[in-house]
Protein backbone atom coordinates (compact mmCIF):
# COMPACT_ATOMS: atom_id res chain seq x y z
CA UNK A 1 0.00 0.00 0.00
CA UNK A 2 0.98 3.32 -0.75
CA UNK A 3 0.93 6.17 2.56
CA UNK A 4 2.15 8.99 0.66
CA UNK A 5 -1.60 10.47 0.01
CA UNK A 6 -2.16 10.23 3.86
CA UNK A 7 1.34 11.97 5.11
CA UNK A 8 0.88 15.66 5.49
CA UNK A 9 3.23 18.22 3.39
CA UNK A 10 4.72 18.66 6.84
CA UNK A 11 5.78 15.62 7.47
CA UNK A 12 6.69 14.77 4.01
CA UNK A 13 9.29 17.54 4.45
CA UNK A 14 11.01 15.79 7.27
CA UNK A 15 14.06 14.28 6.74
CA UNK A 16 16.57 11.78 9.18
CA UNK A 17 18.71 13.97 11.82
CA UNK A 18 21.95 13.36 10.67
CA UNK A 19 23.34 13.36 14.63
CA UNK A 20 20.61 10.56 15.04
CA UNK A 21 21.68 8.93 12.15
CA UNK A 22 25.38 9.15 14.15
CA UNK A 23 24.37 7.85 16.98
CA UNK A 24 22.80 4.28 15.50
CA UNK A 25 26.18 3.94 13.45
CA UNK A 26 28.07 5.03 16.78
CA UNK A 27 25.86 2.55 18.60
CA UNK A 28 26.60 -0.59 16.25
CA UNK A 29 30.56 0.49 15.40
CA UNK A 30 33.09 -1.68 17.25
CA UNK A 31 35.10 -0.09 20.36
CA UNK A 32 37.97 0.44 18.53
CA UNK A 33 36.30 3.81 17.00
CA UNK A 34 36.67 6.79 17.94
CA UNK A 35 33.84 9.61 18.14
CA UNK A 36 33.71 12.77 18.10
CA UNK A 37 30.12 12.84 16.47
CA UNK A 38 27.74 12.50 18.86
CA UNK A 39 27.03 14.81 21.87
CA UNK A 40 26.64 11.79 23.92
CA UNK A 41 27.15 12.17 27.73
CA UNK A 42 30.30 10.53 28.89
CA UNK A 43 28.51 7.01 30.51
CA UNK A 44 31.37 7.01 33.15
CA UNK A 45 29.52 10.16 34.53
CA UNK A 46 26.57 8.26 35.10
CA UNK A 47 25.62 7.70 39.30
CA UNK A 48 24.17 4.04 38.88
CA UNK A 49 26.56 1.44 38.66
CA UNK A 50 24.37 -1.55 39.05
CA UNK A 51 21.14 -2.78 39.79
CA UNK A 52 19.14 -6.06 40.67
CA UNK A 53 15.34 -6.66 40.04
CA UNK A 54 13.42 -9.52 41.68
CA UNK A 55 10.37 -10.81 39.47
CA UNK A 56 7.49 -12.08 40.38
CA UNK A 57 8.75 -16.24 40.50
CA UNK A 58 11.85 -14.88 43.08
CA UNK A 59 14.35 -14.60 40.35
CA UNK A 60 16.51 -11.37 40.01
CA UNK A 61 17.59 -9.43 36.98
CA UNK A 62 21.24 -8.32 37.09
CA UNK A 63 22.45 -5.13 35.56
CA UNK A 64 26.03 -4.84 35.25
CA UNK A 65 27.90 -1.50 34.95
CA UNK A 66 28.05 -2.06 31.14
CA UNK A 67 23.96 -2.26 30.73
CA UNK A 68 23.68 0.38 33.26
CA UNK A 69 25.66 2.93 31.05
CA UNK A 70 23.36 1.44 27.92
CA UNK A 71 19.98 1.82 29.82
CA UNK A 72 21.30 5.84 30.37
CA UNK A 73 22.53 6.47 27.11
CA UNK A 74 21.08 8.23 23.73
CA UNK A 75 19.43 4.74 22.12
CA UNK A 76 18.50 4.72 18.31
CA UNK A 77 15.18 6.84 17.42
CA UNK A 78 13.27 3.20 17.12
CA UNK A 79 14.15 1.87 19.96
CA UNK A 80 17.13 -0.71 21.27
CA UNK A 81 17.71 -3.21 18.58
CA UNK A 82 17.51 -6.12 20.39
CA UNK A 83 14.17 -5.11 21.51
CA UNK A 84 12.74 -4.39 18.40
CA UNK A 85 14.16 -7.97 17.29
CA UNK A 86 12.61 -9.49 19.77
CA UNK A 87 9.70 -7.81 19.25
CA UNK A 88 9.40 -8.37 15.58
CA UNK A 89 9.57 -11.98 16.14
CA UNK A 90 6.91 -12.30 18.75
CA UNK A 91 4.60 -10.65 15.89
CA UNK A 92 5.77 -13.05 13.45
CA UNK A 93 4.82 -16.26 16.26
CA UNK A 94 1.75 -14.73 16.92
CA UNK A 95 0.26 -12.83 13.60
CA UNK A 96 2.91 -13.85 10.77
CA UNK A 97 2.06 -10.29 9.38
CA UNK A 98 2.62 -10.78 5.46
CA UNK A 99 3.59 -7.32 5.04
CA UNK A 100 7.04 -8.34 7.09
CA UNK A 101 8.21 -9.25 3.94
CA UNK A 102 6.88 -6.37 1.50
CA UNK A 103 9.68 -4.13 -0.22
CA UNK A 104 9.87 -0.86 2.64
CA UNK A 105 8.42 1.17 -0.62
CA UNK A 106 4.94 -0.86 -0.57
CA UNK A 107 4.47 -0.55 3.57
CA UNK A 108 6.39 -3.15 4.71
CA UNK A 109 5.72 -4.11 8.70
CA UNK A 110 8.23 -2.45 10.87
CA UNK A 111 7.89 -1.11 14.77
CA UNK A 112 8.99 2.07 17.01
CA UNK A 113 9.07 1.66 20.40
CA UNK A 114 7.44 4.90 22.32
CA UNK A 115 7.05 5.38 26.06
CA UNK A 116 3.23 4.52 25.50
CA UNK A 117 0.51 4.78 23.60
CA UNK A 118 -0.51 8.18 24.04
CA UNK A 119 2.41 9.13 22.70
CA UNK A 120 2.58 6.78 19.43
CA UNK A 121 -0.95 8.02 18.92
CA UNK A 122 0.19 12.17 18.84
CA UNK A 123 2.88 10.95 16.86
CA UNK A 124 0.77 9.37 13.95
CA UNK A 125 -2.36 12.14 14.41
CA UNK A 126 0.28 14.75 13.75
CA UNK A 127 1.94 12.77 10.94
CA UNK A 128 -1.53 11.93 8.73
CA UNK A 129 -3.93 15.02 9.75
CA UNK A 130 -4.08 18.52 8.32
CA UNK A 131 -6.70 20.97 9.77
CA UNK A 132 -10.42 20.25 8.61
CA UNK A 133 -9.24 16.46 7.63
CA UNK A 134 -11.88 14.06 8.04
CA UNK A 135 -11.84 10.94 10.70
CA UNK A 136 -13.48 8.57 12.26
CA UNK A 137 -14.25 7.14 16.10
CA UNK A 138 -16.38 6.18 17.90
CA UNK A 139 -17.97 7.38 20.83
CA UNK A 140 -17.72 7.16 23.74
CA UNK A 141 -13.81 7.12 23.28
CA UNK A 142 -10.64 7.39 25.41
CA UNK A 143 -10.21 11.09 26.54
CA UNK A 144 -6.60 11.15 25.69
CA UNK A 145 -7.27 10.01 22.04
CA UNK A 146 -9.65 13.24 22.07
CA UNK A 147 -7.22 16.05 23.62
CA UNK A 148 -4.62 15.05 21.20
CA UNK A 149 -7.34 15.34 18.59
CA UNK A 150 -8.67 18.48 19.02
CA UNK A 151 -5.51 20.77 18.62
CA UNK A 152 -5.01 19.33 15.13
CA UNK A 153 -8.66 21.04 14.08
CA UNK A 154 -10.18 17.74 12.09
CA UNK A 155 -13.60 16.72 11.79
CA UNK A 156 -14.36 13.91 14.66
CA UNK A 157 -16.82 11.84 12.62
CA UNK A 158 -18.35 9.58 15.30
CA UNK A 159 -19.69 6.31 14.10
CA UNK A 160 -22.29 4.47 16.62
CA UNK A 161 -21.25 1.43 18.55
CA UNK A 162 -23.04 -1.01 20.68
CA UNK A 163 -21.75 -3.47 23.18
CA UNK A 164 -20.14 -5.67 20.10
CA UNK A 165 -17.96 -2.38 19.16
CA UNK A 166 -18.51 -0.56 16.24
CA UNK A 167 -21.79 -1.55 14.14
CA UNK A 168 -20.62 -1.65 10.50
CA UNK A 169 -23.95 -0.27 9.27
CA UNK A 170 -23.70 2.96 10.65
CA UNK A 171 -20.06 3.16 9.29
CA UNK A 172 -21.44 2.39 5.62
CA UNK A 173 -23.99 4.97 6.04
CA UNK A 174 -21.38 7.74 6.78
CA UNK A 175 -19.36 6.64 4.23
CA UNK A 176 -22.09 6.34 1.79
CA UNK A 177 -21.87 10.53 1.45
CA UNK A 178 -18.80 9.57 -0.62
CA UNK A 179 -18.25 7.32 -3.64
CA UNK A 180 -15.26 5.18 -3.41
CA UNK A 181 -13.17 6.85 -6.05
CA UNK A 182 -13.51 9.90 -4.42
CA UNK A 183 -10.28 8.89 -2.18
CA UNK A 184 -8.23 9.98 -5.10
CA UNK A 185 -9.54 13.98 -5.33
CA UNK A 186 -8.26 15.36 -2.34
CA UNK A 187 -11.03 18.15 -2.71
CA UNK A 188 -13.49 15.43 -1.88
CA UNK A 189 -12.05 15.24 1.48
CA UNK A 190 -13.13 11.74 2.27
CA UNK A 191 -12.59 10.04 5.38
CA UNK A 192 -8.49 9.92 6.48
CA UNK A 193 -8.67 7.29 9.06
CA UNK A 194 -10.09 5.31 11.58
CA UNK A 195 -8.96 5.50 15.20
CA UNK A 196 -10.93 2.41 17.75
CA UNK A 197 -9.81 0.72 20.68
CA UNK A 198 -10.66 -2.55 19.06
CA UNK A 199 -10.32 -4.67 22.38
CA UNK A 200 -11.48 -3.52 25.37
CA UNK A 201 -12.36 -0.09 24.11
CA UNK A 202 -11.89 2.56 26.73
CA UNK A 203 -14.39 3.55 28.28
CA UNK A 204 -16.93 0.57 27.73
CA UNK A 205 -14.65 -2.56 27.73
CA UNK A 206 -16.34 -3.66 24.41
CA UNK A 207 -14.59 -5.54 21.58
CA UNK A 208 -15.29 -5.88 18.14
CA UNK A 209 -16.28 -9.16 17.18
CA UNK A 210 -14.48 -11.05 14.73
CA UNK A 211 -16.93 -10.77 11.78
CA UNK A 212 -17.66 -6.66 12.49
CA UNK A 213 -13.69 -6.51 12.08
CA UNK A 214 -14.03 -8.14 8.32
CA UNK A 215 -16.75 -5.90 7.62
CA UNK A 216 -14.62 -2.78 8.82
CA UNK A 217 -11.72 -3.93 7.02
CA UNK A 218 -13.21 -4.33 3.87
CA UNK A 219 -14.94 -1.24 3.88
CA UNK A 220 -11.63 0.52 4.79
CA UNK A 221 -10.21 -1.32 1.44
CA UNK A 222 -13.35 0.38 -0.43
CA UNK A 223 -13.00 3.68 0.35
CA UNK A 224 -9.21 3.81 1.07
CA UNK A 225 -9.01 5.16 4.80
CA UNK A 226 -6.84 3.83 7.14
CA UNK A 227 -7.28 2.11 10.89
CA UNK A 228 -5.98 3.13 13.21
CA UNK A 229 -5.71 0.44 15.88
CA UNK A 230 -5.01 1.68 19.74
CA UNK A 231 -4.63 -1.68 21.29
CA UNK A 232 -3.37 -0.76 24.96
CA UNK A 233 -3.74 -3.36 27.85
CA UNK A 234 -3.27 -7.06 25.49
CA UNK A 235 0.36 -6.38 26.12
CA UNK A 236 1.50 -3.56 29.15
CA UNK A 237 3.93 -1.17 28.53
CA UNK A 238 7.59 -1.67 30.36
CA UNK A 239 10.67 0.06 30.80
CA UNK A 240 12.46 -0.52 27.71
CA UNK A 241 16.05 -1.95 28.67
CA UNK A 242 14.47 -3.48 31.60
CA UNK A 243 11.49 -5.35 29.43
CA UNK A 244 14.55 -6.05 26.85
CA UNK A 245 16.13 -7.99 29.69
CA UNK A 246 13.17 -9.13 31.26
CA UNK A 247 11.93 -10.78 27.92
CA UNK A 248 15.52 -12.10 26.66
CA UNK A 249 15.10 -13.82 30.57
CA UNK A 250 11.72 -15.28 30.16
CA UNK A 251 11.48 -16.12 26.25
CA UNK A 252 8.38 -15.75 24.37
CA UNK A 253 6.49 -18.87 25.88
CA UNK A 254 7.60 -17.66 29.63
CA UNK A 255 6.34 -13.92 28.41
CA UNK A 256 2.90 -15.40 27.03
CA UNK A 257 2.42 -17.28 30.49
CA UNK A 258 2.86 -14.05 32.33
CA UNK A 259 0.14 -12.52 30.30
CA UNK A 260 -1.85 -15.19 30.98
CA UNK A 261 -1.33 -14.81 34.71
CA UNK A 262 -2.15 -10.62 34.38
CA UNK A 263 -5.04 -11.49 32.39
CA UNK A 264 -6.14 -14.04 35.09
CA UNK A 265 -5.50 -11.19 37.97
CA UNK A 266 -7.61 -8.55 36.14
CA UNK A 267 -10.68 -11.03 35.17
CA UNK A 268 -10.51 -11.71 38.87
CA UNK A 269 -10.94 -7.88 39.60
CA UNK A 270 -13.21 -7.45 36.95
CA UNK A 271 -15.67 -9.80 38.63
CA UNK A 272 -15.34 -8.41 42.59
CA UNK A 273 -16.01 -4.71 40.93
CA UNK A 274 -19.31 -6.76 38.66
CA UNK A 275 -20.17 -8.84 41.66
CA UNK A 276 -20.78 -5.31 43.57
CA UNK A 277 -22.33 -3.31 41.18
CA UNK A 278 -25.19 -6.53 40.93
CA UNK A 279 -25.36 -6.20 44.55
CA UNK A 280 -26.01 -2.79 45.25
CA UNK A 281 -27.05 -0.78 41.60
CA UNK A 282 -29.29 -3.48 40.04
CA UNK A 283 -31.90 -1.30 39.02
CA UNK A 284 -30.40 1.82 39.65
CA UNK A 285 -27.70 1.61 36.72
CA UNK A 286 -27.29 -0.12 33.54
CA UNK A 287 -23.79 -2.04 32.30
CA UNK A 288 -22.42 -4.77 30.55
CA UNK A 289 -19.57 -6.93 31.19
CA UNK A 290 -16.44 -5.70 29.69
CA UNK A 291 -14.64 -8.28 27.27
CA UNK A 292 -11.30 -6.73 28.03
CA UNK A 293 -9.52 -3.57 29.39
CA UNK A 294 -9.75 -2.08 32.83
CA UNK A 295 -13.13 -0.72 33.17
CA UNK A 296 -17.06 -0.90 33.24
CA UNK A 297 -19.15 1.89 32.00
CA UNK A 298 -21.91 2.74 34.20
CA UNK A 299 -25.03 4.35 33.23
CA UNK A 300 -27.18 5.76 36.13
CA UNK A 301 -31.09 5.90 35.50
CA UNK A 302 -32.75 8.88 36.38
CA UNK A 303 -30.15 11.54 36.20
CA UNK A 304 -29.24 13.28 32.64
CA UNK A 305 -25.81 14.47 33.86
CA UNK A 306 -23.27 12.75 36.61
CA UNK A 307 -20.70 15.09 36.48
CA UNK A 308 -21.64 16.73 39.44
CA UNK A 309 -22.50 13.59 41.54
CA UNK A 310 -18.86 12.18 40.37
CA UNK A 311 -16.73 15.13 40.74
CA UNK A 312 -18.25 16.71 43.70
CA UNK A 313 -20.09 14.42 45.74
CA UNK A 314 -18.45 11.61 45.42
CA UNK A 315 -15.11 13.21 45.71
CA UNK A 316 -16.59 13.98 49.62
CA UNK A 317 -17.07 10.57 50.02
CA UNK A 318 -13.52 9.41 49.11
CA UNK A 319 -14.15 7.81 45.59
CA UNK A 320 -12.70 8.85 42.61
CA UNK A 321 -14.35 8.28 39.00
CA UNK A 322 -14.43 9.54 35.91
CA UNK A 323 -17.67 11.43 34.51
CA UNK A 324 -18.93 10.11 30.85
CA UNK A 325 -18.74 13.68 29.31
CA UNK A 326 -14.80 13.55 28.77
CA UNK A 327 -15.60 10.70 26.71
CA UNK A 328 -17.51 12.62 23.60
CA UNK A 329 -16.32 15.12 21.27
CA UNK A 330 -18.67 17.42 23.32
CA UNK A 331 -17.71 17.21 26.54
CA UNK A 332 -20.21 20.13 27.74
CA UNK A 333 -23.17 18.13 26.81
CA UNK A 334 -24.25 16.27 29.71
CA UNK A 335 -23.54 12.46 29.97
CA UNK A 336 -25.54 9.71 32.32
CA UNK A 337 -22.34 7.74 32.50
CA UNK A 338 -19.35 7.25 34.46
CA UNK A 339 -15.90 4.68 34.42
CA UNK A 340 -15.10 3.20 36.97
CA UNK A 341 -11.80 1.22 37.01
CA UNK A 342 -11.34 -2.22 38.51
CA UNK A 343 -7.26 -2.01 38.28
CA UNK A 344 -6.22 -0.72 42.08
CA UNK A 345 -9.14 -0.83 44.20
CA UNK A 346 -8.74 -4.50 46.08
CA UNK A 347 -11.89 -7.14 46.17
CA UNK A 348 -12.64 -5.88 49.18
CA UNK A 349 -12.65 -2.79 48.83
CA UNK A 350 -15.57 -3.04 45.39
CA UNK A 351 -18.68 -2.89 48.39
CA UNK A 352 -17.51 0.98 48.65
CA UNK A 353 -17.68 2.90 45.88
CA UNK A 354 -21.02 0.76 44.27
CA UNK A 355 -22.74 1.43 47.78
CA UNK A 356 -21.05 4.96 47.65
CA UNK A 357 -23.21 5.26 44.61
CA UNK A 358 -26.23 3.93 45.42
CA UNK A 359 -26.81 6.40 48.69
CA UNK A 360 -25.54 8.92 46.37
CA UNK A 361 -28.53 8.13 43.92
CA UNK A 362 -31.33 7.79 46.25
CA UNK A 363 -29.84 11.06 47.84
CA UNK A 364 -30.56 12.95 44.32
CA UNK A 365 -34.32 10.62 43.72
CA UNK A 366 -34.62 12.38 47.55
CA UNK A 367 -33.84 15.70 46.33
CA UNK A 368 -35.95 15.60 43.33
CA UNK A 369 -39.19 14.26 44.97
CA UNK A 370 -38.85 17.58 47.53
CA UNK A 371 -38.64 19.28 44.24
CA UNK A 372 -41.57 17.45 42.17
CA UNK A 373 -43.58 17.68 45.46
CA UNK A 374 -43.26 21.70 45.83
CA UNK A 375 -44.15 21.76 42.03
CA UNK A 376 -47.64 19.32 42.87
CA UNK A 377 -45.95 16.69 40.21
CA UNK A 378 -45.41 13.83 42.89
CA UNK A 379 -46.86 10.65 41.05
CA UNK A 380 -46.44 7.66 43.71
CA UNK A 381 -44.37 7.70 46.47
CA UNK A 382 -43.42 4.24 47.43
CA UNK A 383 -41.52 2.89 50.46
CA UNK A 384 -39.60 -0.25 49.88
CA UNK A 385 -36.75 -2.30 51.65
CA UNK A 386 -33.58 -2.04 48.55
CA UNK A 387 -32.94 -5.61 49.28
CA UNK A 388 -33.96 -8.19 52.03
CA UNK A 389 -30.39 -8.11 54.33
CA UNK A 390 -30.91 -4.33 54.44
CA UNK A 391 -29.95 -2.71 57.59
CA UNK A 392 -32.12 0.21 57.40
CA UNK A 393 -35.03 0.56 54.65
CA UNK A 394 -34.05 2.04 51.41
CA UNK A 395 -36.20 4.86 49.87
CA UNK A 396 -37.40 4.41 46.47
CA UNK A 397 -39.69 7.49 44.77
CA UNK A 398 -41.14 7.45 40.97
CA UNK A 399 -41.87 10.43 40.02
CA UNK A 400 -44.32 11.91 37.55
CA UNK A 401 -41.46 13.83 35.41
CA UNK A 402 -38.10 11.91 35.21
Amino acid sequence: MNYARFITARSAARRPSPIRVYTEIQNRAPKSVISLATGSPNPNTFPFKAAAITIDNGKTIQFDEQIMKRALQYSESAGIPELLSWLKQLQVKLHNPPTLHYPSSQGQMDICVTSGSQEGLCKVFEMIINRGDNILLNEPVYSGTLQALRPLGCNMINVSSDEYGIIPDSLKEILSKWKPEDSKNPEKNTPKFLYTVPNGDNPTGNSLTSNRKKEIYELARKYDFLIIEDDPYYFLQFNKLMVSQLLHQWGEEGFLAHIERVIDYYRKQKDALLTAADKWLSGLAEWHAPTAGMFVWFKIKGISDVKKLVEEKAIKKEILMVPGNAFYIDSSAPSPYFRASFSLASPEQMDVPTTTILKLQLENRAHTVQNHRKAGRVENLQLEKKREGDAEPQELWRCGDP
